[in-house]
């Protein structure tokens, strides 16, 4: 039997194991969802957040000592690990450490990704971890890494970069590989005009999810000699992976579904369209990332909310919710919910109508409401019968309106500055 297969051999490499989940960007992407919140922080599906899924992955996985790095306007994301993941017991070696953005080794905050772990070099020493995993804090995917770090030692890499196979079109947004029969990187370009497409496949490129493994002296003298580099933008897809793969083993771990031997499932929701759409796919009959699944829970904190109520039903109005989702604290006053997914505390009022629309968290909607095809974001007081998503010309006068036709509605948009200094 292959030792990585046995659960003793995995269980000891995660014991070993630092996990750092970068969380620092803005995400500017998705325009003003991240305009007052780190993108990690952006709520998603219903009750969590996008930083739950990385840390969640890595409890599932067995690896209880765990590191994020913040900068971007991180109060949200902060105040969310503090309630959310701080049932861990320091006393046995577990922890979700922030590591906020505070020039521990020099004068500038973090430059890159490779400078955010280089930045923090003291502090991983203190764990003097076997292994560290670095990890992206704004991806939407549930992954179990021990057998990842598990293939990673049997390689004897140096490092290990998960990846997942993306259209050519796509690609040009990732680190594009290309990797012999051993599976052993040969060629790595950060964000190319022109991807190289994989062997047998003229459609498909290999591209990096932004999930490395690292012995960890290895990663030191890599961090350290980047550093060193006056020319280096200090990020590990445009400068560490490329100055190493001729040098040391790099070798690729793909991310694939154990039961169907299929890719599986992995969301980037740096878009408004992306965000929508893969928020509104958790509505089908049986989406790809099942949030029901007892053997691999997504974790998260969120405040204590009686049951969703629909009030009200005559045919003049019906409180109604039909193939959506609606979390605690919702109240459905004589409304039509159709296709939508409502986050916790919303409250929709009599003769309103929700079709395709997501709907953070704290949310009034007015009587007369049309709302349809929109992305809602927190806090917003939506006045009576505002019409949203029928006519794109007058909603991009006031709204931000997507490629997709998606409209996007904060509360500065609505005059309502929530967030707003004297």
């Amino acid at each position: 039997m292959n030792s990585a297969s046995t659960p003793r051999f995995v269980s000891r490499l995660t014991r070993d194991t630092l996990a750092l989940i970068l969380a620092g960007g803005r995400g500017s992407r998705l325009k003003q969802l991240t305009l007052w919140r780190a993108k990690p922080a952006v709520p998603f599906g219903g009750k969590f957040r996008i930083i739950d899924f990385p840390l969640s992955n890595c409890m599932n996985s067995g690896i209880r000592r765990v590191g994020v790095l913040t900068q971007y306007k991180s109060h949200s994301l902060i105040q969310h690990i503090q309630r959310g993941w701080s049932f861990l017991r320091g006393e046995f070696g577990e922890f979700v450490e922030l590591l906020p953005a505070q020039q521990r080794i020099q004068s500038s905050w973090y430059a890159g990704t490779a400078d955010a772990v280089y930045q923090n070099l003291d502090i991983i020493r203190i764990h003097n971890p076997e292994y560290v995993l670095i990890l992206a804090g704004d991806h939407i995917y549930k992954m179990d890494y021990g057998p990842m770090i598990a293939e990673h030692v049997e390689n004897c890499a140096d490092m290990t970069v998960a990846c997942l196979e993306v259209d050519l079109e796509s690609a040009r947004s990732f680190g594009v590989m290309t990797a012999d029969a051993d599976g052993r990187v040969r060629e790595f370009n950060e964000k190319p005009d022109q991807p190289v497409s994989m062997p047998g496949r003229d459609d498909l490129a290999l591209a990096s999810m932004g999930i490395y493994v690292f012995n960890t002296r290895f990663l030191f003298e890599q961090l350290i000699k980047d550093a060193d580099n006056v020319n280096s933008g200090h990020d590990f897809g445009h400068d560490i992976i490329p100055s190493i793969i001729s040098q040391y083993r790099v070798h690729t771990y793909r991310f694939r579904d154990v039961q169907s031997g299929r890719q599986a499932y992995w969301r980037d929701v740096g878009t408004v369209d992306a965000f929508w759409s893969a928020n509104l796919e958790l509505i089908g009959v049986t989406p790809e990332l099942n949030l029901y699944d007892v053997d691999w829970p997504i974790w998260t904190y969120q405040e204590q909310m009686p049951p969703a109520k629909f009030v009200f039903d005559n045919n003049e109005r019906r409180g109604s919710a039909v193939d959506s989702m609606v979390s605690g604290g919702c109240v459905i006053s004589g409304a039509s919910v159709r296709h939508s997914l409502l986050f916790s505390n919303v409250k929709v009022n009599s003769y309103a109508l929700l079709q395709h629309a997501v709907v953070l968290p704290d949310v009034r909607i007015g009587r007369h409401c049309r709302i349809q095809k929109a992305v809602i974001d927190k806090g917003c007081i939506v006045p009576p019968g505002t019409v949203i998503g029928e006519d794109p010309e007058q909603d991009a006068q006031r709204y931000h309106v997507t490629p997709g036709g998606v409209v996007l509605v904060t509360p500065e948009m609505l005059g309502q500055e929530l967030h707003h200094v004297r």
